[in-house]
């Protein structure tokens, strides 16, 4: 099937060079030359395992390619998905123009019947929308109808969690939108959630805001251990054997960043707002979060006099591991603390964060190349991101280069038995 994808980003990317790994012919649609250009050379404008392999391949293969002419990309597609950012407005609703632009692209363009697929994350009701103004703005005497496919991928193993997704889940008005998404999506061999389309924009909401719900509630588990003396990850050994519960998400640390739970959380609380109901869980687990990020740095904070002129070894950049995207990572909100607090000596690690991290701290911090040479000689080490490289620190390693050993760990790496026999002060969450 012939498919364009609007859209080059974590959700469009992943998606076009997956549809193209099963088979199809996708054109993928920026509006940026460059990156266009880079693309076409092999080079993947994010990070992610594997990505980069799978699209070189399939451009190689002739089944993928990239443009930042539109009109002819949209106007002979059996399916358009739309893959754009809906960015967080401040008022936590999602900003719908990028979708919009593409829309009307698509109307003025699209010369054969078409089916156009929302693959970004939008309020309930967008598609809707987007189908009247599509309809509205129509030049051809073509049929479109607008159908809902969200995106259910971890960032760090987007590609895995797309060619190997637990469930695809399709929002449909008729059955004519929903064989076609049966068609493009048979070669993936996956279970088939079909739903009306409403249903399908709140499955993604509700997914989300529940397991962001989850990590914040482990965290504020995890505060009212370190007042009773319980250690959290017992505690949360001992649930996850409940089936009911589950392993998943049940560790504690200094909160969720990213580009979904932040943005997805606030955007369900505005729509419920918006409706005249107060989602009060979800409420609260936005309020656990945004205090649990800088908790370590408040504990630092009433343990020195002050930061500046201290070596500060700062490790891990990115939200999480497996992505060079900084969006809501809780390093942001500790470096900014940190600078507003006289720190003027930040030294900084992350194997792939660093090139992003510049474009927002050109010249206040000094990046590195290795954990090791963040933290020799510093008398400070925080810890944001549990990379491999990272987790394999030997706690030796920090009594041995750093000036005084003192380590705030916010991803619970280290056995607080063995920093503690190294002769390390160590704060971790819920310990």
């Amino acid at each position: 099937m012939k498919i364009a994808v609007a859209g080059t980003g974590y959700v469009g990317l992943v998606a076009g060079v997956c549809f193209a790994e099963k088979g199809h012919n996708v054109i993928c649609i920026d509006i940026d030359e460059k990156k266009v250009e880079l693309m076409k050379n092999g080079i993947s404008p994010i990070y992610e395992e594997g990505l980069e392999e799978l699209m070189k391949k399939n451009y190689k293969e002739g089944r993928l390619d990239f443009t930042t002419d539109y009109k002819n990309a949209y106007k002979d597609a059996d399916a358009i998905f739309i893959g754009v950012g809906t960015p967080e407005m401040s008022d936590g609703s999602a900003n719908l123009e990028y979708i919009a632009t593409v829309s009307r692209q698509i109307a003025e363009n699209v010369e054969k019947d078409c089916l156009v697929v929302v693959k970004s994350t939008v309020p309930i009701g967008t598609n809707d929308k987007v189908e009247q103004f599509i309809k509205d703005s129509l030049v051809h005497n073509v049929k479109i109808e607008v159908a809902s496919n969200p995106e259910f991928l971890a960032q760090g193993q987007a590609v895995k969690d797309t060619l190997e997704a637990k469930r695809i889940v399709i929002g449909t008005k008729t059955k004519y939108a929903e064989d076609i998404l049966r068609e493009i999506y048979k070669p993936f061999n996956l279970p088939i959630v079909a739903v009306n389309r409403r249903s399908a924009e709140m499955i993604k909401y509700a997914s989300n805001d529940f397991l962001a719900l989850k990590i914040s509630y482990m965290n504020d588990i995890a505060n009212l251990c370190e007042l009773v003396e319980a250690n959290i990850e017992d505690v949360a050994k001992g649930m996850s054997y409940d089936p009911r519960i589950g392993s998943n998400f049940l560790n504690a640390g200094i909160g969720y960043g990213g580009s979904c739970f932040p943005k997805d959380t606030k955007a369900l609380k505005y729509l419920a707002n918006k409706n005249g109901y107060k989602l009060k869980t979800v409420e609260a687990t936005i309020d656990v979060n945004e205090e649990q990020k800088i908790k370590l740095f408040k504990k630092a904070k009433d343990r020195m006099i002050t930061f500046r002129n201290l070596k500060i070894a700062v490790l891990g950049l990115t939200f999480k591991p497996g992505t060079d995207d900084l969006r809501e990572a809780p390093s942001l909100s500790n470096i900014s603390e940190l600078l507003k607090a006289g720190a003027n000596k930040i030294y900084a690690y992350d194997p792939v964060g660093i090139d992003n991290y510049k474009k927002i701290y050109p010249t206040e911090i000094n990046y590195v190349d290795s954990p090791e040479r963040a933290i020799e000689d510093a008398n400070i080490c925080f810890i944001f991101t549990e990379w491999k490289e990272i987790k394999e620190i030997k706690p030796e390693t920090f009594k041995k280069l750093m000036k005084t050993p003192l380590v705030y760990d916010g991803r619970n790496i280290f056995s607080l038995e063995e920093m503690k026999n190294n002769g390390i002060e160590y704060y971790s969450v819920g310990r």
